[in-house]
């Protein structure tokens, strides 16, 4: 496992990744953890005291990688833009289930699940986190409706999240 003190910082203008609240992994560390890629990969371990997992590490070039700090991440943890983090993280090598309800619904819908397939493993892994992270079983139901429902239009996640906030 891989130690480090870092800070957290925020995108300003920057595409699809604009406000996102996120800390930078330098080619150092990123060598440490998983050395001679340039791939996004799956870390597990802390962020303060916060247990992570299945977090993925996003590449910016030259080596260096970001791990977002998402609003669960933030919230959880109290973590401000500019503050002092602790990170203690490894590759996560577990395999990535996705959410068996999402896809018995998905598999009913020809045009979405084609869509879904034609993916990136780790866009299709979007949408499997943001339906296994709701809270309640109604609202586990409403992301599944969302999600079949944007696949069936060939939206993909960051479409679907754009359209769902307008």
């Amino acid at each position: 496992m891989i130690q480090f003190k870092t800070v957290a910082k925020k995108f300003g203008k920057m595409g699809e990744k604009t406000g996102w609240t996120y800390i930078e992994i330098s080619f150092e560390i990123a060598q440490k953890i998983k050395p001679n890629n340039k791939k996004s990969f799956r870390v597990k371990g802390k962020i303060n005291n916060l247990i992570i997992k299945e977090t993925a590490l996003l590449p910016m070039g030259e080596g260096n990688f970001i791990l977002p700090l998402n609003a669960t991440i933030r919230k959880k943890t109290g973590i401000r833009t500019g503050e002092m983090i602790e990170v203690q993280i490894q590759e996560d090598k577990t395999e990535f289930v996705l959410d068996a309800d999402f896809m018995d619904c998905l598999a009913e819908e020809e045009i979405g699940l084609k869509h879904f397939q034609s993916l990136t493993g780790s866009h299709q892994k979007y949408f499997s986190k943001w339906i296994q992270e709701a809270k309640t079983d109604n609202t586990k139901a409403n992301r599944i409706a969302k999600a079949v429902n944007a696949l069936n239009r060939s939206m993909g996640f960051p479409e679907m999240l754009k359209e769902k906030m307008k």
